[in-house]
């Protein structure tokens, strides 16, 4: 997906002339200098609290989104000229060295004959999602979506000839389910960009002097056909931020440029230049410019209070397809990695890599089929809570609502008595989600400060986590 170590790129000739010739003049010279224009009157970093509520309202009820990384390196699926290449999947060009004309030919043998939008919709859906984040364009420069501004696309460059972002856009409209794409700022595929300093696509010190033109006559135009192509899109991923020749400066002329085509729109904090590797935040700990954070493969120990931000993992060890990766997570990490996010006031964005061909992997589909099955019971304590208000209880987390707090047991108690962590005022009511049997709440025997022990069955309801609910007379249970 979205390392600072890794992705993808394409090409074709006759399509990269298209799309990047772009004649000298006095404009494309200035902008290739680096100058950033302002392209919006408006700051739209500057709302207001109750405007940036609403529009992160939906976003922090969902609590689950699919993260999909499809495109051309899902050809190769890992491997390049008969060798396994090291790294995730949809990095191989760069790992492996492929020059810009030996992987365009990945773009013109890729053809998703299989591929169904309303299945993936379905799938997600299935395992509870709210939202769906898939690849628009990613660091091999290859789009799954019909571009205009160049024929380096699904559309023109492969034998689908179909606009597979479209249709999924769609499916996802029709099914109620929020939309949004991830786009690559780093370019691996444009002259104008990273292209020129193969093999080395992903140097984080080489600058490109026509940087600037790229930007202005290619990034922008390509994003503006996304929101306006496609007016479902509720949230914009942007990554590859890291490259030298982006700035704060850059980002904040491109968040603004955004939400100028889409006022509502989501954008992550991968727009600016400040984000600290892997934690998905600034050296402060902060968002820094956008929406919310991005923390990759890893939730953060305490969570992030006051911050909006968001965990993307992958199920094995790749975001883009490889063939012989095996390494799966099983159902119930995946569930508690999810309850811990929610836990700690975050959303969980888990990613599917599907096949050339358009297919979700079998191991794929099953793991998230049980995920789905554990939310239909136990959803309630996940979409539109808020943190623990009491840490991580050694059993297991805590979430919260209005009126509720919700205890997620991991270890079941064998002698049936689960202490409830700092709780210090006793429950109305206390039952298990699974069954909405009445339980009995005790006052603690030891330790003289109050607190209360639940009195549970003696076989959970759940192997993965049994949620018992917390009926309480004001928020989080204070």
């Amino acid at each position: 997906m979205t390392t600072q170590q890794e992705m993808g790129t394409g090409g074709e000739d006759q399509t990269e002339a298209r799309m990047t010739i772009v004649r000298p003049t006095l404009l494309t010279l200035v902008l290739g200098a680096g100058f950033v224009r302002s392209t919006s009157a408006q700051d739209f970093t500057q709302e207001t609290q109750a405007q940036r509520d609403a529009r992160m309202a939906w976003w922090r009820e969902a609590r689950f989104g699919m993260f999909i990384h499809w495109g051309a390196y899902a050809v190769p699926a890992g491997t390049y000229r008969g060798e396994r290449v090291d790294g995730i999947g949809e990095w191989i060009m760069s790992r492996a060295h492929i020059p810009i004309p030996d992987y365009e030919e990945y773009v013109h043998r890729f053809n998703p004959a299989q591929f169904d939008a309303d299945e993936w919709v379905r799938i997600a859906k299935d395992a509870g999602m709210k939202y769906m984040i898939i690849t628009s364009k990613h660091h091999d420069g290859f789009a799954i979506f019909d571009s205009k501004v160049s024929g380096y696309d699904i559309v023109d460059a492969t034998p689908y000839r179909r606009d597979a972002l479209g249709a999924l856009a769609e499916a996802a409209h029709r099914a109620g389910m929020r939309f949004g794409v991830y786009y690559s700022i780093m370019d691996w595929h444009h002259p104008d960009a990273q292209a020129p300093n193969y093999p080395d696509y992903n140097s984080r010190t080489w600058s490109n002097p026509n940087f600037g033109r790229y930007v202005e006559t290619y990034m922008k135009p390509q994003l503006k056909e996304l929101l306006t192509q496609y007016p479902n899109i509720d949230v914009l991923w942007l990554d590859g931020e890291w490259i030298a020749d982006w700035t704060d400066e850059r980002g904040r002329d491109l968040y603004n440029y955004l939400r100028a085509i889409r006022p509502s729109l989501i954008v992550n904090n991968r727009v600016g230049h400040t984000r600290q590797g892997l934690s998905g935040l600034n050296k402060e700990g902060h968002v820094g410019l956008g929406d919310f954070g991005t923390p990759e493969q890893r939730v953060p120990p305490e969570g992030l209070p006051g911050v909006d931000w968001e965990t993307c993992m992958t199920m094995n060890d790749t975001w883009g397809f490889k063939s012989y990766d095996d390494d799966w997570k099983d159902t119930r990490t995946l569930v508690r990695t999810l309850i811990d996010v929610a836990s700690k006031g975050g959303n969980f964005l888990l990613n599917v890599g599907p096949r050339a061909d358009g297919r979700i992997p079998a191991p794929i589909m099953s793991r998230l089929h049980e995920m789905g099955e554990w939310l239909a019971t136990n959803g309630e304590a996940v979409y539109g809570t808020t943190g623990s208000p009491y840490g991580m209880p050694a059993w297991g987390r805590y979430t919260a609502r209005q009126g509720r707090l919700y205890a997620h047991v991991f270890d079941w108690p064998k002698d049936g008595r689960l202490e409830l962590t700092g709780v210090k005022q006793q429950p109305l009511r206390a039952y298990l989600l699974a069954d909405g049997k009445p339980l009995t709440i005790e006052q603690a025997e030891t330790g003289g400060g109050g607190g209360f022990v639940a009195r549970l069955p003696t076989v959970p309801p759940s192997t993965i986590a049994s949620v018992l609910v917390l009926e309480t007379s004001v928020r989080g249970a204070q």
